[in-house]
């Protein structure tokens, strides 16, 4: 079972005696040394405090005295080989999980990532629109088949899935379906199950799910946009929705937009006050979700429904519908533009792979 590494957090005033009870109590073996806003100042391990006792330090004396101040930490999204390497190069135990601000994300443990993880959830993969915003290059392929980095970028979606110990998978299709099947086929190549489902009319981006056969298993499932390249962790994200018990959990990404000019309050005639160039922050959908089995079943056969409308209706009715924001590595390539932007982002990625 995962440890809760939000039980390892400590403040930088708090004492060795307070870090060393805390490290004891739990079965990390580490304290996270953070200020109020959760950003890591450092970290503290049972041998920094038989160190610090060596040098007769005094276990009144705070954390900040005897800490780590400069660990080694990770990005969100890095694979469990990378996480492994790093590791096992440095003697470490456990990894901080820091987004670009030094926020603390979560805890890596060396006994999580060697332990293989096999999950029968589901995964929907969202791959029959048209591509009309990336035209030409859609006129003869569906859009998830264009390669970036010399690899369809739906199979570079898959390959995550699969890193990540999913092996049970449905294709939805509508353009051009017989470019997706010639390429997957069975998903034996990779030695998982592919099957597929076929939109004889596009039925909105939630319509598919109508379409899945009653053999699916009765477990939440992931579904995701075929043109999304993404780092983002899958096993966290399943394990946010299972433990909150939601009826369904979308994934949200901060989107900003700096207004160019000064922004200017006021009340009648008078001025309040004035912003110069305010940037204002947003939270968007970025095509990846976690669907109850419940909400699944609730959506009938040829039944033509967007995921947001889907998931606003079930707002009004009071069910939980969830949020998890994702820090790592998101492109939603819809247009041409992201298409180049992927093809120069790639390299960095499949290091990662």
């Amino acid at each position: 079972m995962r440890k809760n590494w939000t039980n390892v957090l400590i403040a930088p005033n708090k004492s060795i005696r307070e870090a060393l009870i805390l490290i004891n109590n739990e079965a990390l073996r580490i304290a996270l040394v953070v200020d109020d806003e959760k950003h890591l100042l450092g970290v503290l391990t049972d041998g920094d405090v038989r160190r610090a006792l060596l040098k007769n330090t005094s276990l009144s004396a705070s954390v900040v005295e005897v800490m780590n101040p400069h660990p080694i930490t990770i990005e969100p999204g890095l694979p469990k080989s990378k996480i492994i390497s790093l590791m096992q190069q440095n003697s470490l135990l456990s990894l901080p999980i820091v987004d670009a601000e030094k926020k603390l994300l979560g805890l890596e443990t060396l006994e999580d990532a060697l332990t293989k993880k096999n999950y029968d959830n589901p995964v929907l993969i969202m791959a029959g629109g048209f591509g009309t915003r990336l035209r030409p290059l859609t006129d003869n392929c569906p859009k998830p088949m264009l390669k970036v980095g010399g690899r369809p970028m739906l199979e570079t979606l898959l390959l995550r899935f699969i890193d990540s110990g999913f092996h049970n998978f449905y294709i939805s299709t509508h353009y051009m379906p017989e470019q997706i099947k010639s390429h997957f086929g069975d998903g034996s190549k990779w030695g998982v199950k592919i099957s597929y489902v076929h939109e004889e009319n596009p039925l909105g981006t939630g319509g598919a799910l109508g379409l899945l056969p009653d053999t699916v298993s009765e477990v939440p499932l992931i579904m995701i946009n075929g043109d999304v390249l993404t780092m983002v962790n899958f096993e966290r994200l399943l394990a946010y929705h299972v433990q909150h018990q939601a009826m369904a959990t979308m994934c949200v990404r901060e989107y900003e937009y700096q207004i160019p000019y000064g922004v200017i309050n006021g009340e009648g005639h008078k001025i309040i006050n004035m912003i110069e160039k305010p940037t204002q922050r947003y939270f968007i959908n970025a095509g990846i979700y976690v669907v109850s089995e419940k909400l699944r079943k609730s959506i009938l056969k040829q039944t033509r429904i967007d995921m947001p409308v889907l998931l606003e209706n079930e707002i009004a009715k009071g069910h939980d519908i969830l949020m998890f924001p994702i820090h790592e590595y998101w492109l939603d390539i819809g247009r041409i533009d992201d298409f180049y932007k992927a093809q120069s982002d790639i390299q960095e990625l499949y290091k990662c792979l």
